[in-house]
C-alpha cells in the first residue's frame, strides 16, 4: 500500500543509517548495555517510505543506546522479493495481505507477546483481524481506508452520499477526477460499487467490474496518478478522486473546500502492521521496538508527522479528539464494524487477473 509522504519527512535516502538524522547523543542506555541485554545494539529496519515521526528513531536509540539502520520499500511485492533474495531484516512492515501469505509460507516468527505490554493500547479496531487472528505473528502499525476526496463546492455531499463509487462515473464531472493508478484499489471500487465483495473470485463478477472500469475510462476521462494526487487534489485540481485515508486527511487539512467520503457499499480497511522475519538476527530487539512504536510518543509523532491513523487507542482518541491534531477530518478515523469493509485476502491468481485487466481498461478509449 502506498503511502503519503510526508512534507516533513526523515532524510529521504533510500538506505541510510538514522543516527545521522539527529541519532543518539547522551543515550540512556550504552552499546554496552544493549549488547548484554538483546545480543546486540544494532536493529535493521525495513519499511514504507518516509513512514516513521520526526524523532521516532533517534529517540530509540538514544534511549536503547542502539542503532538503527533503515531500508525503504514502495510495494509490498518489493519487499517480499529482497526478503526472497535472502537479505535479512529485524522488522518488517508490511500489508494485512502480503502478511497472511508470509504466515502460510512459514517466513515469521511467532511474537513473544509477554515482551510486547503496549499491546494493551491497541485500538480494537485492528485487534485479531483475519490474517493474523490471535495477533501471533503481527502488530498493527498504521490503518486506514480507501475512499474519495471531493470538492463539496463543486460535487454536493448529498450527490456523492446518494450515488456512492457510481459518482465517479456521474458525466456531470467528465474530465475532473482522478483514479488511484492500481488494479487491487480500482477493482475494490468497481466491485463494491456493484455489490460484491473486493474478494471475489467469480469470473463474472470479476468481468462485469472490468466493464465497469472500462466503462468509467471511456466515459469520464479520468487521470490516473499515484503520489502527484496529494498535492494535485490540496490545490484542488480536480473535483474529485480515489486516494488513501492518510492522504485524504492531509488533503482536507490544507484545503477546507475538500471533504471525505468512504461510500455505504463499503471500502478497503487495510493495516500495515510490524513483523520479525524467520531470518531476522536480532529478535530481543525486534521485540523491544516493536513495543516502542506502540507508545504513546512514539505512535503520537508517527500518526502526526504521517497524517495516517495510529493503532494506539489514546493517540487516535487525542488526534481525533477536541484539540487534536485532526479534530473533525472526515479522513483520520477509520471506520470499524461496517459489515461491507473488507481486508484484503492473499491470492496470487486473482492479483495477477486484475493486473491483466487493469491493463486493458486503461488501454480501452
Amino acid at each position: 500500500m502506498k503511502k503519503f509522504i510526508s512534507l516533513l519527512a526523515v532524510c529521504a535516502v533510500s538506505v541510510v543509517s538514522l543516527a545521522g538524522c539527529g541519532g543518539s547523543q547522551g543515550s540512556t542506555s550504552s552499546s554496552v548495555d544493549a549488547v548484554e541485554k538483546y545480543g546486540s545494539d544494532t536493529l535493521k529496519l525495513y519499511n514504507w517510505g518516509e513512514y516513521l515521526g520526526e524523532d521516532v528513531i533517534s529517540n530509540f536509540e538514544e534511549q536503547f543506546g542502539v542503532d538503527v539502520i533503515v531500508e525503504y520499500f514502495d510495494s509490498n511485492e518489493m519487499m517480499y522479493t529482497k526478503l526472497l533474495s535472502g537479505d535479512s531484516y529485524d522488522v518488517l512492515v508490511p500489508s494485512d495481505y502480503m502478511i497472511e501469505r508470509l504466515i502460510k509460507e512459514d517466513r515469521l516468527q511467532k511474537l513473544d507477546l509477554s515482551l510486547i505490554p503496549n499491546m494493551e493500547y491497541l485500538a480494537d479496531g485492528v485487534k485479531n483481524l483475519a490474517f493474523d487472528p490471535n495477533n501471533e505473528y503481527s502488530v498493527p502499525y498504521f490503518w486506514g481506508t480507501v475512499g474519495i476526496v471531493y470538492n463539496h463546492n463543486n460535487v454536493p455531499k448529498e450527490v456523492v452520499e446518494e450515488q456512492g463509487y457510481s459518482v465517479l462515473k456521474n458525466t456531470d464531472y467528465k474530465g475532473r477526477i482522478y483514479m488511484y493508478d492500481s488494479e487491487r484499489d480500482s477493482f475494490m471500487v468497481a466491485l463494491k460499487a456493484l455489490g460484491y465483495s473486493m474478494n471475489t473470485e467469480n469470473e463474472d463478477e470479476i468481468n462485469e467490474a472490468y466493464n465497469w472500469l472500462v466503462e468509467l475510462n471511456n466515459t469520464m476521462d479520468p487521470v490516473y496518478v499515484t503520489d502527484e494526487v496529494i498535492d494535485n487534489m490540496a490545490g484542488g485540481a480536480m473535483d474529485m478522486a480515489v486516494v488513501y485515508s492518510g492522504d485524504a486527511a492531509y488533503i482536507l487539512s490544507e484545503n477546507e473546500d475538500m471533504s471525505y467520503s468512504m461510500p455505504a457499499e463499503g471500502t478497503n480497511i487495510w493495516v500495515d502492521s510490524m513483523v520479525i522475519p524467520k531470518n531476522a538476527e536480532n529478535p530481543k530487539l525486534a521485540h523491544e521496538f516493536i513495543n516502542y512504536i506502540l507508545s504513546y510518543d512514539a505512535s503520537y509523532d508517527n500518526s502526526s508527522t504521517v497524517g495516517y491513523a495510529s493503532t494506539n487507542k489514546e493517540v487516535l482518541a487525542d488526534m481525533s479528539g477536541e484539540g487534536g491534531e485532526y479534530e473533525g477530518n472526515e479522513a483520520y478515523l477509520p471506520r470499524e464494524n461496517y459489515e461491507k469493509d473488507e481486508v484484503f485476502n492473499d491470492n496470487e491468481v486473482l492479483r495477477q487477473m486484475l493486473s491483466e485487466l487493469w491493463i486493458k481498461v486503461k488501454a480501452s478509449q
